[in-house]
Formats: structure tokens, sequence, C-alpha cells
């Protein structure tokens, strides 16, 4: 059986999805409501143009008549005009031309946050893989099984060749080294291969290290060699991972790991500072909640904290920063505030996951966006998608492009204009800043033979990435059912 839609899909998915880190959102009546709608005007848009419905669905208008409806159904049920957030209009939802004007204009996209599985069908993996079936991209064309989804090849597919995406930063998962589907060796081999694909450095790799699990000097030992022997751009870390094992940033619990101090200064000893934290998306780990960052940050200024998902919890409904208590992303914006942590200091927001969902939610997408934007800054708030879990980002891009933070919120909230130059920042030009990387702005130009060739002929040997043994097996399914 394949696994891809019979059935043409509309260029934002309403279904219920996790990326693993959290349970599905249900639907509600009103995204229910902006699904019928979309279906309906795509449809109407597609009989009016003459054409299969499948292939309105790949074109911008597409794009725009789904913007416009999101849009719509959310200011009526709020009973405020429409057009506040996707200023669409009916024209651009049948006229391609009408709608590229619509949208932002974009010379460069870097995602910050890319991940790819590859478990070369281990049979030890078919009943508990990472996280199971519920990401759109298990849904994916050409695979009788899931699982192959998620592979480098598919992967390079989705991000490089079907979306504006020219350079991406690979991390880690919240899975240990041992039988994980995304190894260091795995990384670096899709960094090697788009290097001899394109002849260029468009692919960055974020080492993982997790300072409470080993003893921190072996740790830092680890990190030595990590750095010797490979092109290592930035860390991720978990706070909240593994279960049972938490640690701050700041070092505050004495009952915790104090591991923080060492770790940070390793590196920027190291001369790669620059450290992605996952903060949110945590199901209520209080370990998973950005509060450690503002103390974190002045306490380190030497080190860029890179703050995965700004603390976004899907359950949380968004609205003007409230610091008490302080949920979801106001955690983050209270860290900072308390700390005195101001924006363009070295703290970083991302919003993988959190767009994600934002963009189907465009009135609590606005709060989300202004108050980064007022507590980090223009230059400090940075783009990722956590593809390739949701398949090609480019509607996420889209949607980014086409949005804005309406004039009469900006009054009232003092949140600062979205502007095409903000959007280009954020979609771009902030991470290759933070990683002080000259932008690739060159589209990729590989297909799927070309990414076999080069996966056949560059130097890395190949690996089998999941587990080899039962012991290896056993310790797969444990790390696996103990997220989060």
């Amino acid at each position: 059986m394949k696994f891809a839609e019979h059935e043409p899909v509309l260029p934002v998915n309403f279904e219920p999805v996790s990326n693993g880190e959290y349970l599905p959102e249900v639907p509600d009546p009103l995204r229910l409501e902006m699904e019928r709608r979309a279906h309906e005007l795509t449809a109407d848009s597609a009989a009016r143009l003459g054409v299969s419905r499948r292939t309105f669905l790949r074109s911008l208008s597409a794009m725009a008549a789904t913007l416009w409806t999101i849009d719509s159904v959310t200011a009526n049920a709020l009973g405020i005009p429409a057009g506040c957030w996707y200023p669409m209009t009916k024209e651009a939802c049948i006229d391609e031309s009408a709608a590229t004007g619509l949208f932002a204009d974009v010379d460069f996209v870097f995602d910050v946050q890319g991940h790819l599985l590859e478990y070369e069908l281990d049979p030890s993996t078919a009943g508990d893989w990472f996280w199971g079936r519920q990401f759109p991209q298990a849904r994916c064309e050409d695979e009788d099984d899931p699982r192959a989804c998620f592979t480098m090849n598919h992967f390079l597919e989705e991000v490089f060749v079907r979306s504006d995406t020219t350079m991406v930063a690979l991390s880690g998962l919240p899975i240990l080294p041992e039988g994980s589907p995304l190894p260091a060796e795995l990384m670096e081999e899709t960094r090697r291969v788009v290097a001899a694909l394109s002849g260029d450095e468009r692919v960055l790799v974020n080492a993982q290290a997790l300072p409470q699990v080993t003893e921190i000097d072996a740790l830092l030992e680890e990190m030595d060699r990590t750095v010797a022997e490979n092109e290592i751009h930035g860390w991720k870390t978990f706070t909240h991972f593994p279960v049972g094992m938490p640690w701050r940033l700041d070092d505050r619990d004495p009952d915790l790991p104090q591991v923080a101090g060492p770790f940070l200064q390793k590196l920027v000893e190291l001369g790669t500072p620059t450290l992605f934290v996952h903060k949110g998306l945590s199901d209520g780990a209080r370990a998973g909640s950005p509060e450690d960052i503002g103390p974190a940050a002045m306490a380190h200024p030497d080190v860029r904290f890179a703050v995965y998902h700004s603390g976004f919890e899907v359950a949380h409904r968004e609205g003007q920063y409230a610091p008490e208590p302080a949920r979801g992303v106001d955690r983050l914006v209270k860290s900072l505030a308390d700390a005195g942590v101001g924006p363009g200091s070295n703290v970083y927001a991302e919003i993988g996951s959190t767009w994600w969902h934002l963009m189907r939610r465009p009135d609590e997408a606005a709060h989300v966006l202004g108050k980064l934007l007022l507590a980090v800054g223009e230059d400090n708030l940075l783009w990722g998608t956590d593809s390739i879990f949701y398949g090609s980002p480019q509607s996420q891009i889209d949607a980014f492009r086409a949005f804005e933070i309406p004039a009469a919120w900006q009054e009232r909230f003092g949140y600062p204009a979205l502007t095409a130059e903000v959007k280009r920042k954020v979609l771009g030009r902030n991470a290759a800043r933070l990683y002080d990387v000259t932008p690739v702005t060159s589209s990729a130009v590989f297909g799927k033979d070309e990414i076999e060739e080069a996966r056949r002929s560059h130097p890395v040997p190949n690996l089998t990435w999941g587990p080899k043994t039962n012991q290896a097996v056993r310790q797969f399914r444990e790390h696996h059912q103990g997220w989060p």
C-alpha cells in the first residue's frame, strides 16, 4: 500500500499532527470550518479556471485562497473585519499574478531546524518507529513503508527541491545515541553529500551534547573529538531529556547536576559558542521551560543561546503578554525581562513547529511574533520548520511571506510591523549572521538520481543506523517510549 494522499490536498495541512514532542492538537470546530471552506473555495476556483483541482492546488492562488479562508473564519469568530493577518483578495484566489504581489519577496531562506531519519527499514523498528505515523511526511509518494519517507533522499528533495530553502542546519533529536535514526554520522554524511552535489556548504551541523548524562570531563573530551573530526557550526541540547535527568542552563537548582558552567565555557573554548536548546513543546516538563534562558544569557555573554520553539506549547492559547503566571512563549519573554536581557542581545528565538501551528491560528500568531520581536529584536528571530516531519516547508514559507501583524494591534499592543525587510531577516539573514556564514542563495539543481550517485561515491562508509543487537533494540524501544 502506498502512503500518498489519493485525494488532492490543500496547501496548508489541517489534520491533527504531532512532531512527537507533544500531543496532537484535536481540530476544533473553527479549524474544521477553515478546512471545509478552503476545499470549497479551491474547488470553485479550479472550475472557473477550467483546470483540475489537483493542478490548481499546486498554485500560489490556491495558497492565497487557503490563507484567505483562515483569515476570514478567524476574523468572523472574533467579530472583526477580515483581512487582518493574511490580506488576500478574491482576485488573488484565482489569478496567479494577483496572488504573487501579496507575498513578500524573499531572496534567501535558511532553516535552522532540520531533521531526517535513516532506519534502513530495520525490522526491529517496524512496530514502534520514531514517534509513529502522525507526521504528514509519513504519507509521501513512492514509498510502501512510511519509515522510508524520512530518509536523506526525501529530506533533500522536500527541503531543497520542493521549497525555496537554500540553507539548512541539522540538529539531533530527543533520542540517546545508541540506536538513534539520526546519529552524528548521518548528519555529517548529509552535509558531505550536499556539498558534493552543489559545490557549496548549504548544510550546517549542530552537534548534540547532553552534559548531564555522563561525567562532565568525559563529555568535554568527546566535544573536543567531535569538533576535531567534523565540521561543526553549533550545538544542540535538551534540559528535560532524558526522562528523569533534568538540568538547568543557569545551575540555580543545587539538587540538579551542576554542569552548565563547564559545558557553556567549553563551547567558547572550542570556538563554537552557538547553543540551540529545546524549550517548549515539553508536555509540561518543568525543565523544558525557558525560565533559565535569561539568567544563563547574562552569566555567559560569550555564548549565543538560540531557543528552539521559543517556549511554545501547543495546548496553550497565546495572547497579550501575561507574566503572572507566565505560560507558553511568555515564559521566555519573562525570563529575559527579569534578567535584564534586551533585544539584540545573545538570545535568539526560533519558531520551528511553533509557526506550523500558529499559521492556522493567525490571531495567536500575531501575538507570538509581536512578543518575540519586542523581546529579542528583529535581528534575533530565526526561521525553522522542523522539516522533514511536516513534508516540504514551502507552505510555511509562503504563509510567513504573506502574514502581517495588524496595524491596530501594533498600536494597541506596541508590536512592531512585520515588514518585508523584517521577513527577509527572519527567513534567512539572521541565521547567516548567527552562524557567521555567507548566504547560499542559489537554488539546488540536483534530483533523486544525483543524490543516489553522490551517496554511492562520497567517502563516508555505508552505515546501518538501526540497532544491531537485542540489547540495542531494547534500549532503542525504551528511549522512544520514554519521551518526553
